[in-house]
Parts: structure tokens; sequence; C-alpha cells
């Protein structure tokens, strides 16, 4: 139970050095002054830290950073009753509206502590349980004893035998509960002094975002509008930055680019090490978030986040990472990575103004519409998409499907060394076969039915050869594959590239030059 109280200021000070014992750990990237919009608040100024594995956000306080601080809660040490010093923001305390810097706690849950000591108080709010009735009173002693100004000729105080609700502190010029927004009136000249204490104007950590499966949107959350040079990076426990504004474009621009680079660079760690306990078959290519256009038009969020991930043979669709082994049997949607198809969109392909986007055609024939953050996110994955499609089809080096010639059953099966085969279900006789180079063309009638065009080698004449499948698009998307996988054979850019996959895949090599076309 936490009512967002601060009753002693040497524990502010403590939690304070704590952080920045925590930040001294990591090396910092980038640093930089930005403003931040958190919620209804009118934007401020804050710093921001780039590290390796986390992003800290800081605001500007006045902190005691040396000896003891002179408004350490009272108590009956001090002779008074323990007063409020400073209120947490976005507590309970501070949502009641109801406490004030300067009110005394005299009873809590109907025991009297107007005459405890401050460690006494502090152990029977903490055992209050849930739900705390708090009898307060504002002392007028109470802002001489934080060392403060008290306004004679304000009315607004009243005496301290008043019971109940508190009243506010009289304005004494000084911002003990700070904001950014104040920092032209709250400067380490103005803030009272006294013997063996120095006060100074630091940096605070406000917010500590790790990076590991974060997202980044400079979208309006489910639309397709963006933020003018501002965007937000959403903690995978889904703790938020607030609206990070930039000053240009530009500077947006870059700070993107820098935390995407750092999130991949950790998830690419990250699959290294999940893939120590994953077998051959079983290695994950890829993992990332996007955000999936939904297709109902009528729905208030076009867009969610989504998290995608390409494991062995398949295309997994997820609602947040998966964490455990167990997660993995738990995706929303799971397609086999050859049986699908997938288009990156160009500018007259979009849907709407989000950029960067692509589509996934199932083996049913469902469009999924996906949106990313950045264009290099787009290439990572088209370039994961082609990677794994390449090393499963390679693992399974052929595929056969059930099919109808004539209204007999019969089976195509698509080799990877040798092209096409059409054979009898019933005696296994084959009926044809044809190499992947002598496919000429095809067509289909978007329900069951396709016309392959193959030339014959000798009379170099076209044969056209029809069959029915009961999963068109599935048979399309894997002829597909195929075919990309036998390209890719012949590109030794790509080749080089899948050498090192493989490598670190631990997968077996075999030599592409056996593979006829």
């Amino acid at each position: 139970m936490s009512l967002g109280l601060q009753y002693n200021h040497i524990q502010l000070c403590t939690i304070v050095i704590s952080k920045n014992t925590l930040k001294s750990k990591t090396t910092c990237l980038n640093s930089w002054i930005c403003l931040l919009q958190d919620g209804n608040q009118e934007p401020f100024k804050v710093r921001l830290h780039l590290a390796k594995d986390i992003l800290i956000i800081q605001e500007q306080d006045v902190i005691c950073v040396s000896g003891e601080p002179f408004y350490s809660g009272g108590g009956a040490e001090h002779n008074i009753p323990v007063v409020i010093s400073k209120i947490s923001k976005e507590q309970r305390a501070e949502l009641s509206g109801l406490l004030f810097i300067g009110d005394a706690i005299l009873q809590i849950n109907g025991i009297n502590v107007r005459k405890c000591r401050h460690e006494e108080v502090v152990q029977v709010l903490r055992n209050a349980g849930e739900e705390v009735t708090l009898t307060v009173s504002f002392l007028k002693r109470a802002p001489a004893f934080l060392k403060l100004p008290l306004n004679e000729d304000c009315a607004c105080a009243p005496s301290d035998q008043s019971s109940g609700t508190s009243s506010p502190l009289c304005d004494s010029g000084l911002h003990l509960n700070y904001h950014p927004n104040n920092t032209d009136t709250l400067s380490c000249s103005s803030w009272p002094t006294s013997p063996g204490l120095r006060w100074e104007k630091r940096w605070c950590d406000l917010r500590l975002i790790p990076l590991l499966h974060s997202r980044l949107s400079q979208y309006v959350p489910g639309t397709d509008l963006t933020r003018q040079n501002a965007f937000q990076v959403i903690a995978v426990d889904g703790v938020c930055s607030g609206i990070i504004q930039c000053l240009s474009a530009e500077e947006s621009v870059d700070w993107l680019q820098a935390i995407a680079t750092n999130i991949s660079n950790l998830t690419k760690h990250n699959i290294k090490k999940i893939n120590r306990n994953f077998p051959v078959n079983q290695q994950i290519v890829y993992m990332g978030w996007c955000e999936a256009r939904e297709q109902d038009p009528l729905q208030d969020r076009v867009y969610s986040p989504t998290f995608l991930a390409l494991r062995g043979s398949c295309l997994y669709k997820f609602p947040a990472p998966p964490v455990t082994t167990w997660d993995w049997t738990r995706a929303e949607k799971t397609f086999s990575v050859y049986e699908i198809m997938c288009k990156v969109l160009k500018d007259s392909d979009l849907l709407d103004r989000r950029k960067h986007c692509f589509t996934v055609q199932s083996e049913s024939g469902e469009d999924l519409y996906f949106s990313v953050e950045l264009e290099c996110d787009l290439a990572q994955w088209e370039r994961a998409f082609q990677t794994a499609t390449f090393l499963e089809v390679e693992r399974i080096q052929c595929k056969t499907y059930a099919c109808v010639l004539e209204s007999h059953l019969m089976g195509l099966t698509i080799d990877f060394s040798t092209g096409f085969i059409c054979f009898d279900a019933a005696t296994k006789a084959v009926l044809w076969r044809y190499k992947f180079s002598q496919l000429k063309g095809s067509s289909d009638d978007g329900k069951s039915k396709i016309k392959f065009l193959f030339q014959n080698p000798d009379t170099k004449q076209i044969e056209a050869k029809e069959l029915e499948f009961s999963n068109l698009f599935a048979v399309l998307h894997c002829i597909h594959s195929f075919f990309a996988a036998k390209v890719a054979c012949l590109d030794p850019l790509f080749l080089g590239n899948q050498a090192t996959a493989s490598a670190a895949a631990s997968s077996a090599t075999t030599s592409k030059a056996k593979y006829t076309t």
C-alpha cells in the first residue's frame, strides 16, 4: 500500500543515489534535451540517455547533495506532529486532492499519533491496510519547521487547533511540489540555506525503459496519423515513455533509428541465446513488433500491436513476445512459411498514410496487412522472410499435394532438385515430370484449378497440364517459395549471407552446384 506521501527527505535522497548508481553501470551512447508530454500535462523538458539496453528519461530537480535536510518529517523528537513534506506525483494522496504540504498527521485509522515519533508514525501507516483514514491539521509552525517563510497576512492558514481536512500551504514563492515547468522559479540560489547543507539542480531519473522487446511508435495509437517530430517507446511490460517531442524531424528520425538499432541488436543477441535450446530445424530467424491492420473497417482502432516471429517452418503471430517454451504453443496464428506469400508494398499499393507496409497472404488466401516504423525495419523483415523460406525449402527438399486430374486422384510433388512430378495416387506411376526451367507460365481460377504451361525440351512445344487442388493458395505459394529458393541459389551475395546464417544456426551445409534448373 502506497499513498505517495513523503515524510523524510533523506529517503528521497537515498532513492536518487540508488538510481544514479544503476545508471552509472551502463555506458550511455546518446544524450539529448527534448520535451516530454505525459498524459494531459503540458510538455516539459527532459533529458534522454540512450544506452545499449535501456532508455533513461530524466527530469530536472533540486536535491540536497550534502548534510542532513532540515525538513526531515517532524515527530515527537522535534516536539511537533509528523508533517507532510512532499507528496509524490500520481499517487493516491495527490489524486485525492485533500492533502497538502505542511499538514500534520494527527490520527491514522483512529489511532492517535500526535505525540508519536516519526518512525512510529511511518510504521503505523505501513500497517494501516489498503484503506487509510487520516485526520490532519495544517500547523502554523509547520513552515517554520520546514524552514519556509510564512506569510503572516495570509488568511488561508487556520489555527493549529483545527481538525478534519487540511488547507493548502500558503504561497511562499517556493515550489516544493516541483514540476519541470517551474524551472524558471526554482533555482539553487533561491533555495533556503542552512549551515552544512548544499543544494544542486540535477537531472534525476524519471523513467527507465528496458529496450529488449520494446516497441516504437510515431503514430497516434490505432491510427495512420503521424505525430509531428514525436514518438513514444513502450516497454514489454507496458510501461510507456510518454510522448517524446523533438525539435525537428531530422532529430526525431535520428532518435528513432538509434533506439531501433539498439532494440534490434538486443533482439539478435537474445535470439542467439534462445536458439541454443532449440534443435537445428526449429531455429529462430526473426522476432519483432509491427502493427496489424484490422480487416473490419468499422473498428475504432484500425491498427493494433502484433509480435511476429519466424522460427523453423512457421511464421508465428503473437499478442506479446514469447518468453517460455509454452508461449510458443499459444500463438494467435501459425503459418507454414513456404505456404504463404509475403509482398513488400510500393507507395501506390498502400491503403492509408502509413509507410513501410507489407502483406502476408496465408495458405487459405487470407490477406494480412502489417506496418513497421522504419524503412530499415521493413528491409530487415524482408531479408528474414527470404532467409526463413530458403532454409525451410532447403531442409524439406520436396513437398507433395493431393490433386485431381480428370476425376482421378493424383499427386503433385514439387522437388527442389528435379522439379515437378505428377503421379497416380493409387499406383504411384509417374504421368509426367518437368524441370523448373521448363515452366513457362501458369494460370489459376482463384478457386481450385491451376493450368501449368511447360515447354517440351525436344519439340519446344508448350504442353498444358491442368490440375485441381483443395488448397489452391498453399500450392501456389509453395511453388513460388521453391522458385525463390532456386533463384537464391544463383545469387552469390545471398548464398554468402546464408552460409553465415547456416553456420550460426549449426545447420548442415550442402553444395548448391548439384541442383539443376
